[in-house]
């Protein structure tokens, strides 16, 4: 064989590998299969990571149950489903890397929707609208969000609290960062207020009417009628996990039909507040 020939035969092998890689490469892009729901429905439950010291929504009693409006609706949601739910309390701020790696199926807990947390979760359709309210003392000279000027907030560390007050640009500059401080459960936000250590606190309103009514605190504290923006609220799931989201949104929308979300509701609000 000649030099030509043995040139030529290395160039075609070559050629022939880089073909086979490429082709490779392609398949590797190609979009993974979507067995969420199947994964799901093989398990026979799908497990619900909470903040446990967010009432109504999802907390614990003294007897270490977990109870709250977002179970209630979350074992409605499984039972259409044909499967169950596993509760499962976590690190509100490792909420994200609980999801991704596994450790939970779905963030449903008050969760509330947001473009930034679009970047890490699968949201259902929304089911509940709320807002971030401001609370003072009893007595307070603070009436508007104007007032909070250089005064001290206390707020949740990680939650939409504090994305609020934030995206307020003008309250949240007024207000200063330096005097904002943050605490990992809504009921430490409120002993700061109750303390006097901190002049307002912002909460969601669902938490903080539900929580001043069953702890008997209506008359201490005064809920601003001036909040901040509406939110809503959804079940968040892994990226990705479109089937087992498509199968939560039908089965949500057959609780709406046939009247359980609204029992659900007048049980922990005393009126029908679901989207």
């Amino acid at each position: 064989m000649n030099i030509k020939k043995i040139t030529t035969f290395a160039l075609s092998a070559v050629l022939a590998v880089s073909a086979l890689a490429g082709c490779g490469e392609k398949k590797s892009d190609e979009p993974k299969e979507d067995n969420s729901l199947v994964k799901i429905q093989e398990q026979g439950y799908f497990t619900l990571g909470l903040d446990a010291d967010f009432a109504p929504m999802g907390f614990t009693q003294d007897d270490g149950t977990i109870v709250g409006f977002d179970i209630d609706l979350a074992n409605a949601v499984a039972e259409k489903m044909g499967v169950k739910v596993e509760v499962k309390p976590i690190d509100w701020d490792a909420k994200a890397m609980e999801l991704s790696t596994g450790k939970i199926d779905v963030i449903w807990n008050g969760f509330s929707i947001s473009d930034e947390r679009r970047q890490e979760v699968l949201f259902s359709n929304p089911y509940l609208s709320t807002k971030q309210s401001v609370i003072v003392k009893a007595g307070s000279d603070i009436k508007t969000k104007a007032d909070l000027a250089g005064k001290k907030i206390a707020l949740q560390d990680g939650s939409t609290s504090e994305d609020a007050v934030k995206a307020d640009a003008a309250t949240y500059e007024s207000i200063g960062d330096e005097n904002i401080s943050r605490f990992k459960e809504n009921s430490q936000v409120l002993m700061e207020v109750d303390a006097g250590r901190a002049d307002a606190a912002v909460i969601d309103e669902i938490f903080v009417r539900y929580y001043l009514q069953k702890e008997n605190m209506t008359d201490k504290f005064v809920v601003l009628e001036e909040g901040f923006d509406e939110e809503d609220y959804g079940v968040g799931g892994r990226l990705g996990d479109y089937k087992f989201m498509e199968a939560v949104n039908k089965a949500l929308d057959e609780c709406k039909a046939d009247g359980t979300t609204s029992e659900i509701s007048k049980k922990w609000f005393g009126e029908d507040l679901v989207k």
